[in-house]
């Protein structure tokens, strides 16, 4: 039965490691037992065959996760390295422009504001909207509002990537 772990230890020039396994005990792998031995680092996610051997708990048919190459916004597929630079920015929009994307996550508040009869629609009415600009290599400017995406759970991750 395969199980999931994390390399906690890679000794390079002696080809071996530990794994630390998903019930948190320690497994010895050996790069032999590796199938894509390249990728072995330090706290990469593996997933491998749980064994024993006469020094204990070993792990074989060790296979390490290939860190992701794309980043999903708002549904959108964007390749990692494509991505140039980000910016959040405020923009005054009119309180009454929808929100016109399918997969917009609603908050309640818009909800509400959806929901609720128009007594008195003023057209003046503007409201400040949070958005982010994703600028890639290719030239493309990609622009998410904070009505269909987490803006700071993504810049977060997008800080993360560089």
């Amino acid at each position: 039965m395969a199980m999931n772990g994390t390399i906690t230890t890679w000794f390079e020039d002696k080809g071996f490691g530990f794994i630390k396994d998903e019930n948190g005990d320690n497994r010895y792998f050996h790069v032999i037992k590796v199938a894509n031995p390249d990728l072995i680092k330090k706290d990469a996610a593996v997933t491998f065959e749980p064994t024993t051997n006469n020094k204990g708990l070993s792990a074989y048919a060790v296979k390490v996760a290939p860190t992701s190459k794309y980043i999903y916004i708002a549904g959108e597929r964007l390749k990692i390295t494509s991505i140039k630079s980000y910016l959040v920015y405020n923009e005054e929009v009119p309180v009454d422009a929808g929100v016109y994307k399918e997969n917009a996550v609603l908050s309640v508040g818009l909800l509400l504001n959806n929901i609720r009869p128009k007594t008195d629609p003023n057209a003046n009415e503007m409201r400040s909207l949070k958005k982010l600009a994703v600028t890639t290599f290719q030239g493309t400017t990609l622009i998410f509002s904070e009505d269909e995406i987490d803006i700071e759970s993504t810049v977060k991750v997008l800080k993360g990537l560089k």
